[in-house]
């Protein structure tokens, strides 16, 4: 007798054939784009190009990705995903600016051991269009930030100061990389959210 499975309720069903087409030519067209990218530089590159690499048609890579930038930057919605949990699942005892400071450190400034992860974000933080255009992306998160900070402390969803602590996080790693280059960017990012958590506490006291 054959043991029937059955999935747990609510659990999604699994990408059909269709689904994982799609999704093996999108990771097609974004290897071909990085590996392009990495060879030659951003700016060297054209989109007809990494078409031919991937064995695909322009209108299919356009499909996939509407601009240039996000074949390389293509990970808004995990990114969020990331930075929301850092703030609900936190340890408990500690505060929402050092969840967010420590999310910061590990996946904004953290250069990592891997030499083509390396390789990927001195990429995209030497090419001004890259580098523009993950910010811009990086800063649509503030909204959404700003609603989880005021459920976690039992604030109005619409409070301007929840607000203005998700902008002020999301902006710091830049800022701190502008400011002081990539050797110090870690010291000034701490110093930074030292002056955010301390404000912060006298805030929701």
């Amino acid at each position: 007798m054959t043991e029937t499975k059955t999935e747990p309720a609510g659990t999604p069903p699994p990408p059909g054939r269709r689904e994982r087409k799609k999704a093996a030519t999108r990771r097609a067209i974004a290897d071909a784009a990085l590996r392009l990218f990495l060879e030659r530089g951003y700016d060297d590159v054209g989109i007809r190009e990494i078409a031919d690499a991937a064995d695909v048609s322009t209108t299919t890579l356009f499909k996939h990705f509407p601009v240039k930038e996000a074949l390389v930057l293509d990970e808004d919605a995990e990114q969020e995903a990331r930075l929301l949990a850092a703030v609900r699942e936190r340890p408990e005892g500690r505060s929402i600016p050092a969840a967010l400071r420590e999310h910061a450190l590990r996946h904004r400034l953290a250069a990592g051991d891997d030499p083509r992860f390396r390789a990927f974000s001195e990429l995209v933080n030497s090419t001004p269009a890259l580098r523009d255009y993950a910010q811009s992306m990086w800063l649509r998160h503030t909204a959404a930030l700003a609603r989880v900070i005021a459920d976690e402390s039992g604030l109005p969803p619409d409070d301007p100061a929840c607000l203005a602590l998700a902008h002020f996080a999301l902006e710091a790693p830049r800022a701190a990389r502008a400011a002081h280059g990539d050797e110090d960017a870690r010291r000034a990012l701490t110093r930074a959210f030292d002056l955010l958590e301390t404000g912060w506490d006298g805030l929701t006291a």
